[in-house]
């Protein structure tokens, strides 16, 4: 009797281990998550939401009212995450996490940005006065899209645009950024220790910033260090934007000279073109 007991336990043990599956039953989301992340130029910008699909239905003014309040997607109110602070439809923005409400309405989209992530959880209602942001959104007529989907759409270094797209509209708002005050603000307070740190310091500021003393320093510092052709060259740039065209070809011909014993010269050409163009500049 009492092995007929055990043998039965065991059995019932091993039908359980055989079935943990059985157990974590995992079926397709009605509107499944998803994340995307767009980096602009030192930022970075994520947004995470739900995704319901059209099914035949009727979205706008009907799934989706009109003149109420939206998560702006599926489940719990959509969260976007801008990790340093932005313009938002032309409004301030500090960094932080937000949920994006929206206003759908014939007479033109509101979107908001509210501090309260919790929103449509457990039905949290919305309060507009924990919005840090309200601004008008672009409509545009596009192809059948059967899953809301967000999209950065137009992305440079210092801006992106915010694309939600369902059924046949997409909704935009523009994001801008200051790209410049931030690599700043990276570069002064990094510990340049490389030259090649200094070199793209160097090349960020003569570049994007226009700041041509500070780059000439970090050029200069980068020749200092580690005396390549490309550090010799990024400081040849420098000097040319400068209008020191003298200087400059002096650069260019350091890196040229070094540059015949390197086979990765591949600036080869932008090289050899500076130096004739300077030749009688001053």
């Amino acid at each position: 009797m009492r092995n007929l007991v055990l043998g039965s336990v065991v059995s019932a043990l091993m039908t359980l281990a055989a079935t943990p599956a059985a157990a974590q039953l995992k079926l397709p989301a009605p509107s499944p998550a998803a994340k995307l992340t767009q980096e602009v130029g030192v930022s970075e910008i994520s947004v995470e939401y739900s995704s319901p699909a059209v099914k035949g239905r009727k979205v706008w003014g009907e799934l989706v009212p009109n003149d109420k309040p939206w998560r702006s997607g599926a489940n719990a109110a959509t969260k976007i995450t801008f990790s340093h602070p932005v313009t938002f439809g032309g409004k301030a923005v500090p960094a932080g996490s937000y949920a994006i409400v929206s206003l759908p309405s014939q007479k033109g989209w509101k979107v908001m940005l509210n501090t309260d992530l919790g929103l449509w959880r457990g039905g949290a209602p919305y309060d507009a006065a924990k919005d840090v942001a309200t601004v008008e959104a672009t409509t545009t007529v596009i192809p059948q899209r059967e899953r809301l989907t967000y999209v950065f759409s137009d992305t440079t270094d210092h801006g992106t645009t915010l694309d939600l797209e369902w059924e046949k509209l997409r909704v935009s708002v523009p994001i801008q950024v200051d790209t410049a005050a931030f690599a700043k603000a990276n570069i002064e307070q990094a510990q340049m220790r490389t030259a090649g740190m200094h070199a793209s310091a160097a090349s960020y500021m003569a570049e994007a910033t226009k700041d041509y003393a500070a780059a000439l320093k970090h050029a200069d510092a980068a020749v200092a260090a580690n005396p390549t052709w490309y550090n010799h060259w990024v400081r040849a740039d420098v000097l040319s934007r400068m209008g020191k065209y003298a200087d400059a070809r002096k650069a260019a011909q350091a890196a040229w000279d070094l540059g015949q014993k390197d086979k990765n010269f591949f600036y080869r050409d932008q090289v050899s073109k500076a130096l004739a163009e300077w030749k009688n500049k001053k």
